[in-house]
């Protein structure tokens, strides 16, 4: 049973709070290993049809070389104009375990829409089937075939930003640490909402969500148990799987990261965007008042939601004018 003293300091905001009798029958806030079949089910994206309504956009499926030569498929998401211009490359939502390129992208459909932006959005290997390197190294691979094949995709490699959502900032977060590492593809920013960065479970906040609100104490550690095994929580975790583990975040590219603080990651975000402008790096953070994980995609219609979803752009906006 969750700790009620626990949760009586768990402030929701109400307008969200009402919009979670409908979530939980769809993304328990307890993710346990045996529920994994499940949550492939039920975190699975629409039908296409569906998913575009009358977007106005255009979509092509490609697939590229992953990691170790494995065949990943990608979905290029353009503008109805087809100019060359700025790009996102998209990691999607899911714990490591689940989802899929099309999950929860509605707000990256309207960057398409209003921005002319071309977004990439990937389907990255998922744990525990696939663990650690393998999810991370496909989206690494991603990047490179994206900024290589940057002229064939109609895209504008230098203004490319990498973007993710809870494991997909998280990943995210780790393209960006390796493309320095490596000397890989340059970034005009990294786009981290409320992003999984941290498998050693050990702030405030990660304690203070038990059965409470989207992702929970337990289902974190079901993910990171996941994409880790037996090494997590152990002192060689890469950076690269948990990029709260990275010990220089010198020379990465400026960072948006959002949380909300009714939900776990909300202090390794903070802990993370401090990093970052302590090593010289300009990042925007915003912490929302009463949000609760991925409020704007299981709720786009509230208050906070919406006002997430326009802070966001605005930056992206910024972020890739030529």
């Amino acid at each position: 049973m969750p700790d009620e003293s626990i949760q009586g300091r768990v402030e929701i905001d109400p307008e969200l709070r009402a919009a979670l009798a409908v979530i939980g029958g769809v993304f328990p806030p307890t993710i346990t290993p045996d529920l994994i079949g499940f949550m492939r089910a039920s975190y699975a994206s629409p039908p296409r049809e569906e998913l575009l309504g009358d977007r106005r956009v255009q979509v092509e499926d490609l697939t590229f070389p992953g990691f170790d030569g494995y065949v990943l498929a990608a979905s290029v998401i353009r503008p109805v104009a087809g100019l060359r211009g700025p790009a996102v490359l998209l990691f999607h939502s899911g714990g490591m375990m689940f989802g899929d390129r099309f999950s929860g992208i509605d707000t990256a459909l309207g960057w398409v829409e209003r921005l002319g932006v071309t977004v990439v959005t990937v389907e990255y290997r998922l744990a525990p089937e696939h663990p650690h390197p393998v999810p991370f190294e496909d989206c690494y691979a991603a990047l490179e075939w994206v900024a290589h094949s940057s002229r064939e995709l109609g895209l504008d490699s230098r203004r490319l930003v990498v973007a993710g959502a809870s494991a997909g900032g998280g990943l995210a977060a780790a393209a960006a640490l390796a493309a320095r590492d490596r000397g890989g593809p340059p970034l005009r920013g990294q786009l981290l909402d409320y992003p999984m960065l941290d498998d050693r479970g050990r702030t405030a906040s990660t304690r203070a969500f038990d059965g409470v609100g989207v992702w929970d104490r337990v289902s974190n550690e079901t993910g990171w148990a996941a994409l880790l095994g037996e090494s997590v929580r152990g002192p060689d975790v890469s950076p690269y799987a948990a990029p709260a583990r990275a010990t220089d975040l010198r020379e990465l590219p400026p960072a948006f990261i959002d949380v909300g603080t009714a939900e776990i990651f909300r202090d390794e975000a903070v802990g993370y965007a401090r990093g970052l402008w302590a090593a010289g790096v300009d990042v925007e953070l915003h912490v929302w008042p009463g949000a609760f994980h991925a409020c704007d995609i299981f709720a786009p219609h509230t208050r906070i939601a919406r006002r997430m979803i326009v802070t966001r752009e605005d930056w992206l906006r910024r972020t890739l004018a030529d």
